[in-house]
Formats: structure tokens, C-alpha cells, sequence
């Protein structure tokens, strides 16, 4: 539920806001509250980052991929042992470990959006492998 607040900003933050939110087509309350979320999230979470739409925005490692893709990858490796798996996508991919652990970290904090974006993966993947499979059907 929304809270009515103010906030005083100066007049070059408030003409910065409004043009950005403009830009981006949405309203400077909308622009300013993922502004303050994300920022937050970037504050206890360093070298992680936000992506994509407004209306779809996802945590990535900065200089990586999302973290769902790294936690969906992580949960497909072999091994018991989260620093076994960490090491062998560390391997695969060159991501440094530190950076495969904040996205666990992330994760961890955010279970149910990072599972649900893995989930969304897995049915779309699914979806395009009948597809494809479906239109091989009627040349075999």
C-alpha cells in the first residue's frame, strides 16, 4: 500500500527526475520509488545491478549475467557442496567466485523472484523445444 510522503530535492534533482522519467514513460513517483528500492538493494548488495524495462527489472552482477541465470546454473552442476559448484562454474564461465557467491548472496535475500525467473526460463525453454520438435514432426 502507498504512503504519502514529501521530500525536499533540489530544483536540478527534480529537472533531472522529471526528464528522465519523461524519457523512460512513466511518472517521476514511479521513476523515484525504483530509484530508492534499487538503489537501497545496490547499497547492501555492491556489484550488483539492475536491468531491463521498468515494468521488468532484473538483479544482475555488474560485470555478468543475471543472477537467476547464475543460480539456475548452479543448481544444474553436479556436486553437494555450494564451494564445489561454485568452483566449476567459476571454471565455465571465468566469473570470479566472489562474484558467483554475491549472487548467491542476492538470491538468498530474494528467493521467490529469483525462483520465479527460473521458472519462467525452464517453461519458455520448454515451450520453444516442443515447438521445435513439433515443426520437425511433419518433414519426418
Amino acid at each position: 500500500m502507498a504512503a504519502s510522503t514529501s521530500f525536499r530535492i533540489s530544483a536540478e534533482a527534480k529537472r533531472v527526475l522529471a526528464a528522465r522519467a519523461e524519457q523512460e514513460g512513466t511518472s517521476a513517483t514511479a521513476l523515484l520509488e525504483r530509484l530508492i528500492l534499487e538503489g537501497v538493494e545496490q547499497l547492501d548488495h555492491p556489484g550488483i545491478v539492475f536491468r531491463g524495462p521498468a515494468h521488468d527489472r532484473r538483479a544482475a552482477l555488474a560485470a555478468g549475467p543475471d543472477v537467476w541465470e547464475v543460480i539456475s546454473r548452479l543448481q544444474e552442476l553436479e556436486g553437494t557442496e555450494e564451494e564445489e559448484r561454485i568452483a566449476v562454474l567459476s571454471e565455465e564461465t571465468e566469473l570470479h567466485p566472489r562474484l558467483i557467491r554475491l549472487a548467491v548472496d542476492y538470491a538468498v535475500e530474494h528467493v521467490e523472484d529469483v525462483r520465479a525467473r527460473i521458472e519462467r526460463n525452464r517453461r519458455l525453454a520448454e515451450r520453444s523445444r516442443l515447438a521445435a520438435q513439433h515443426r520437425r514432426d511433419p518433414i519426418a
